[in-house]
């Protein structure tokens, strides 16, 4: 079966391992691994590949990148829950309120995530026109840019704990 240009360029890469039709995504606990379906694993993968560019942005000191990235980390780990509760391809939508209202999971955040949630909402919209380009940047500094980083990082890690504590239970 051909893969579609996306599943090609990750597989080269290495972050998606395909074992016949199967692809895993594992999580080494003791010795326990959990193994989700490719759908999963595929949102679960993008969202940690734009975890590591958020990294690397901080790096860089391209600190607007840094909060759109951080946005797209936790929208995709949201989609990986998407396709689990709903056997299903998540909604173009990049509202991160409604994607965990609709999976259950934002009467679960910690305050802090909720807060979060607040902070990342609007940088999927505003990194992308001019206008509010200049509102960002002084808003973004390396000190803003880190704290973001490490609190996407944590919430980005206690969602896929969730999501793989289901997919473990079910």
């Amino acid at each position: 079966m051909q893969k579609s240009g996306v599943f090609q360029r990750y597989r080269r890469i290495g972050y998606i391992l395909f074992h016949q039709d199967l692809c895993f995504h594992e999580l080494y606990k003791g010795l326990k691994v959990v193994s989700v379906d490719k759908k999963i694993s595929y949102w679960i993968n993008l969202s940690e590949y734009d975890l590591d560019t958020a990294k690397s942005m901080l790096k860089a000191k391209r600190f607007l990148y840094v909060g759109f990235m951080c946005h797209q980390t936790i929208e995709k780990i949201l989609k990986a829950f998407w396709q689990f509760k709903f056997s299903e391809i998540p909604p173009r939508t990049h509202n991160l309120a409604f994607l965990s209202s609709k999976v259950e999971i934002l009467n679960l955040f910690p305050e802090v995530y909720v807060d979060l949630l607040d902070e990342l909402e609007p940088l999927n919209i505003q990194t992308r026109y001019p206008e509010y380009k200049d509102f960002i940047n002084e808003r973004f500094d390396q000190k803003y840019a880190d704290t973001m980083y490490r609190q996407t990082l944590e919430m980005h890690q206690w969602i896929k704990q969730q999501l793989l504590q289901q997919c473990k239970n079910t």
